[in-house]
């Protein structure tokens, strides 16, 4: 690897969503910000989306770092879960014994039981989903269900819901509207801007222990990378990644205009998206042509 040719002890653009290297640019900070706002408050449904790979999950996980005491908190990454099933990932959550309950009433008083116990303590209980897209609909249900549970001043349970844009989509739906009219508070996580680029990519070459006195990254380098990433974290982190190992490849100690096209060249997502910019570009460019032959001829 090239961890020791450019004075690295880690690997910089990883796809692990390490908090570490979380990178406190303004969108991010504000949602983070929020988030912790109003779950101080009390909201019961909170909802971030984001596209597939604008830093969802890594905002999730540091959320749950920085929730501390009097929060508790329960985390459920892979929501694909049917309605009893994700009771069941909730109780085990706030460490109830399932073997015990074996029908969804047990279940939901078992749950409630422990919640009221939190509650008296002086606690607050935030459920937390990922990718909360994948739900069924009835289990959609089940956690507005579960917001039900509640003393006469304050909500026992409080969730967060992350996903991509389909989440909205769905709870648009009419058969979801007493769910989507529950939600508290809402954000949309933005892709990274050109003058957000370099102080990413810094930040995280400084928390892998780079050193240099001047940018890694070499300035058309940025421009080629920011384009063909369209400022998404995801794809920013995969075409560096390969750069900086074109750049090792050729014995250079800094990554240049051709490493990053070597390192789209290589990148299948990346391609795919250039292929439709084409098709999309070509459809445009053919009713340009459709609407002014209609015209010049009439």
């Amino acid at each position: 690897m090239y961890l020791k040719h450019f004075n690295l002890h880690d690997t910089p653009f990883t796809l692990t969503p390490n908090t570490q290297y979380f990178c406190r640019l303004p969108g991010y900070q504000a949602a983070l910000n929020v988030l912790l706002l109003h779950l101080r408050n009390g909201e019961g449904f909170i909802k971030v989306t984001g596209k597939v790979g604008s830093g969802k999950t890594l905002l999730c996980r540091l959320l749950l770092e920085q929730l501390k005491d009097p929060f508790v908190t329960a985390y459920i990454p892979n929501p694909d879960l049917e309605s009893m099933m994700l009771r069941k990932n909730l109780a085990a959550e706030l460490g109830i014994n399932t073997d015990e309950c074996n029908d969804p009433y047990k279940l939901l008083s078992a749950i409630n039981e422990k919640l009221m116990t939190l509650h008296r303590e002086g606690k607050k209980v935030v459920l937390v989903i990922d990718e909360a897209q994948a739900l069924p609909a009835e289990s959609l249900e089940t956690l507005r269900l579960l917001t039900n549970l509640e003393t006469e001043k304050a909500k026992l349970l409080q969730i967060v819901l992350f996903g991509q844009p389909e989440l909205d989509k769905r709870l648009r739906q009419d058969s979801l509207r007493q769910l989507h009219q529950r939600i508290g508070f809402s954000c949309q996580l933005p892709l990274l801007r050109y003058s957000e680029l370099l102080p990413y990519l810094q930040h995280r070459l400084a928390i892998a222990g780079y050193c240099g006195k001047r940018p890694l990254f070499s300035t058309s380098a940025r421009r080629l990378l920011f384009r063909r990433s369209g400022g998404t974290p995801r794809l920013i982190n995969i075409l560096s990644h390969k750069a900086m190992m074109s750049a090792y490849g050729r014995g250079r100690r800094r990554v240049a205009l051709c490493d990053v096209r070597q390192a789209v060249s290589d990148t299948e997502s990346v391609i795919a998206s250039q292929d439709w910019m084409v098709v999309g570009l070509g459809l445009l460019l053919a009713a340009f042509a459709a609407l002014f032959l209609y015209y010049w001829k009439y």
